[in-house]
This record gives structure tokens, sequence and C-alpha cells, in this order.
């Protein structure tokens, strides 16, 4: 008797859960070692879900860029570098970022190739350097045009907090607008001097668990490369819709990656940096693995 109560009220809780995630706003939580379900839900194991679908056709895909607060040239040069890389293969031999987003391919609805677009600088922190989620989607609708094509990214600098950040995300994605023209945007913050072992990893020693090494970071920005990890994951989930392929294989980026250990990857004979990827410009990037739904695992580049 007191089992069945027990269930009644468990499955009483799970579908107020369920009613008050589609009631939040349209918006997915990516955090380390775990699957970022529909809305704010994650439950896995008892197969609870709730479907959802962004607003982007796939094809060409515009992706604008808002920079708040202060990002070196540099910096910028290096994640811009990357969004250029993704349709884009590498003239050196070896595993590239085009390689790597060509699994997008065997999703429901093809390829898609991303296309660099806009992008605007706000140095002067318009809303303070202490955001909430709404800021996120207010930014997100600063660069007009693009439509159900496009994504946003809003993108944080180190000096800049935002609600749940370090705390239960890294970043998030999610519709820019109700209406179906609207397109998507995806957030991801500098975590360098908040978090760096929480959003950072493997370019920092975790905050719990096995401590081993931190890996040399590839462009030499632990904060940076950090970024890069977090935005190519929310790019593949936001452009996949409710597949989010990349959730399922987050920290894990070479073969024999287990928790609190990467997995093989390859390392810059000068520099001693780690990296799995080649981009232009003859970047390095470290990128985690992405579900193949042919071969029903999580495939690594190396």
């Amino acid at each position: 008797m007191a089992y069945t109560y027990r269930l009644a009220a468990l499955l009483v809780l799970l579908t107020a859960t369920v009613v008050f995630s589609s009631a939040m706003m349209d918006e997915q939580p990516f955090r380390p070692s775990s699957i970022s379900l529909n809305y704010s839900l994650s439950v896995t194991k008892n197969n609870i879900s709730l479907n959802y679908s962004l607003s982007v056709k796939k094809d060409n895909i515009s992706l604008n860029i808002v920079w708040y607060g202060k990002f070196t040239p540099i910096q910028r040069a290096v994640i811009v570098d990357f969004i250029r890389s993704l349709n884009s293969p590498s003239d050196a031999k070896g595993p590239s970022v085009a390689s790597w987003w060509k699994t997008t391919e065997k999703y429901k609805g093809g390829a898609s190739k991303i296309v660099l677009g806009k992008q605007l600088l706000l140095e002067d922190y318009p809303f303070g350097k202490s955001l909430k989620s709404p800021h996120l989607k207010a930014l997100s609708g600063k660069l007009n045009g693009g439509g159900v094509g496009s994504i946003t990214a809003v993108l944080t600098a180190k000096d800049v907090t935002v609600e749940g950040f370090c705390m239960n995300r890294c970043g998030t994605h999610g519709s820019k607008s109700s209406s179906l023209d609207g397109g998507a945007y995806v957030w991801v913050g500098n975590s360098e001097k908040q978090c760096p072992g929480y959003c950072a990893w493997p370019f920092h020693q975790p905050l719990s668990g096995p401590q081993s090494p931190p890996l040399i970071a590839p462009n030499g920005d632990v904060g940076v490369d950090g970024m890069i990890i977090n935005l190519a994951t929310l790019l593949v989930n936001a452009v996949n819709g409710e597949q989010e392929p990349a959730s399922f294989c987050v920290d894990r980026f070479g073969s024999g990656a287990y928790p609190g250990y990467p997995g093989r990857v390859l390392v810059d004979k000068t520099t001693g940096a780690s990296y799995n990827a080649l981009g232009l410009a003859g970047r390095k990037y470290l990128l985690p693995a992405m579900w193949d739904p042919q071969a029903a695992e999580c495939r690594t580049l190396v």
C-alpha cells in the first residue's frame, strides 16, 4: 500500500514537472556530463521526454554572432575560424572540423551548411555584467534578418555572469521567437575565471572526480577553447532539433574515453597542445564525440 502511494506521488510529480517545463521559455540548457533533453527536463532512465522543434531549416544556415563584453581580436578569430571550418575542409591531412560536422548529414533533414553571417560587438555591456535568461533572448534579437534559416550565437565574455552559468549549465539553445520565422539562438559563456573545471574541461582539472593533469588548450586559451567545445555541441543540437546528437557523447574526445579521461587525442609536437580536428588558417580544435545514428555509437574523430 505504501509502495503504491509513493508510486502515485512520483507520477503526479513527474506530470507536474512536464507541464511546468513546457510552459517555460523555449530554452535548452547544456551542462557537462548529462543529456539535456527537451526544455529543462533531463530524465533518461525512464524514457520521459517532451518533443519540440526549433525554428531552423537545414540547408544553408546563416550563423550570426553577438559578442557581449570584451573579447580580444585573437579570441574572436579563433571562434570565427572554427565556424568557417565547419564546411571548409582543411588543406592539411588529418581529421578536420568539416569531417566532424559531416556526421550531421546522417540525421533527419540531411546535410546543413553553416555560413558566417553578421557580427555585433557589444563591449559596453548594455545589460550590465549580470545577465538573466531573458537577456540572452533579447540579445539574440539584436541582429535582424535571417529568419528560419538562421542561428544567432550570443557569446559572453569571462567577466559576465549569467543565470545558471557554472551551476547547472555552460550554454543553452532555444528559439529566438515563438513565430515560425524567428530562427534559433545559442548562448555560450567564457568560463575561464568562473568555472573552467566545469565548463572548460579537459583544459582544467575538474571540480570533482579523478584529478588527472589537464590537457593543453590547442589555441592557448582555456576559456575560448572551452567555448569551442560547448558551441560545437550546441550548434549540432540546434540544427538537429529534438535529436540532440552531441549531448549523448559529452566529455568524450578520443577513443577509449571514460568519465574523467577524455580519450586518446592528437598532440602537437611543438606546443604539447591536445586536439582532434584541423581547421582553416592552421587552427587546431578539440571537438566532442557525436552520436552516429547509423553505427549506433558515439563517434570520435581519433
